[in-house]
């Protein structure tokens, strides 16, 4: 089959990463594989597109994530694909109507449980409904993800499924640690883009209500809340505790070298990085919200939304406590392998073949 796959941008992120992920592997399978892209802007993510599949053809439509010329753009090039599936939010709209013209089978992924659409509702409710209609086949990556729009989407029926995401667990797993980054702190490493669904500030404010000499954060990622975040970081005097380090093409090894994996956010989809930090046999500790729970509960820790108070705790108990400490690795990395990107890949492709 010829699939084309729709896409905001290739900057670091959840389903970005996913998708990159994905298309060596479906290409693998014996399908066409290639991706349009809103933002064109080259990233390392783009970069590792292009090295892992040198096959796939990169459609850059402009520099921007909402211009409706697109769509006229997207009409040329989904003509020569069999299957297009979009992911984000102006994808999903601009391909649908685009679809109006071209006729093409046309899957989606949900990748989150919320969005200001959502919470705007009205007229927008309204699009959304007629959007999805258009949709042959609605993935969502978790079961709190297709619970949650159904319920947006109110009693008429969609056709909607759940396909959870998966990661290479055992590429996380056998990752080498990053030696010049270890010191004497017990390190803490939160891996997510600086937006408004994460929540990088509950764990800074955290860092600040343990010992300096023995505690340090690393922040993996990048996005408009940096100065944000860089205010807090200095309002708490914690500029020798936190590193700022950036978007990474490295992030296995450097969780693999970090002591505790932490995932605070306001909501989610399923988080990779749940995933990821789970696969590298660390204990995993997340918010307790939505897209989080479902993962962790069981295996790793929660804490609740925004208490920074509870995550110092926990975070204390892991570095005090070696047995403990273990015990959460072990559930984790046995977690994690319950989400292989292998399952994935074949639900993916039933859907492909189904429709």
């Amino acid at each position: 089959m010829k699939i084309l796959h729709v896409i905001t941008s290739l900057h670091t992120g959840g389903a970005e990463t996913l998708l990159v992920n994905i298309i060596p592997r479906l290409t693998a399978l014996g399908h066409k594989v290639d991706i349009a892209v809103f933002n064109g802007a080259y990233t390392p993510l783009m970069e590792r597109l292009e090295k892992e599949s040198p096959e796939c053809k990169i459609y850059k439509l402009g520099h921007s994530y909402y211009n409706p010329l697109y769509i006229v753009r997207l009409i040329g090039i989904m003509r020569k694909y069999d299957i297009v599936h979009t992911h984000n939010s102006s994808p999903q709209l601009f391909v649908a109507i685009a679809n109006i013209i071209c006729g093409k089978k046309l899957v989606t992924t949900e990748h989150s449980t919320n969005n200001r659409k959502r919470e705007q509702g009205g007229i927008l409710r309204l699009l959304d409904r007629w959007m999805y209609s258009r949709y042959h086949h609605v993935i969502c990556i978790s079961e709190i993800a297709e619970k949650t729009l159904k319920d947006y989407l109110g009693r008429r029926k969609y056709n909607i499924c759940t396909i959870n995401n998966g990661v290479d667990v055992q590429k996380f797993h056998d990752a080498y640690p990053i030696v010049a980054l270890k010191t004497n702190k017990f390190s803490i490493v939160m891996v997510a883009g600086f937006r408004e669904a994460k929540d990088q500030d509950t764990v800074i404010k955290a860092l600040s209500l343990l010992p300096k000499e023995q505690y340090e954060l690393w922040l993996v990622g990048d996005g408009v809340r940096r100065s944000e975040l860089e205010n807090l970081i200095h309002e708490l005097s914690l500029q020798d505790s936190v590193k700022l380090m950036g978007v990474r093409t490295d992030v296995p090894n450097i969780l693999q070298t970090a002591d505790v994996v932490v995932m605070s956010s306001h909501w989610e989809g399923l988080s990779l990085s749940n995933i990821e930090g789970m696969a590298v046999g660390k204990p995993f500790v997340a918010s307790d919200v939505n897209g989080l729970r479902d993962v962790t509960d069981g295996y790793g820790i929660l804490f609740p939304h925004e208490d920074a108070e509870a995550l110092a705790k926990i975070i204390q108990h892991l570095h005090d406590d070696k047995k403990y400490y273990q015990e959460i690795a072990d559930r984790c990395y046995e977690r994690a392998k319950q989400f292989d990107i292998k399952k994935m890949i074949d639900a993916y492709a039933h859907v492909y073949e189904k429709i």
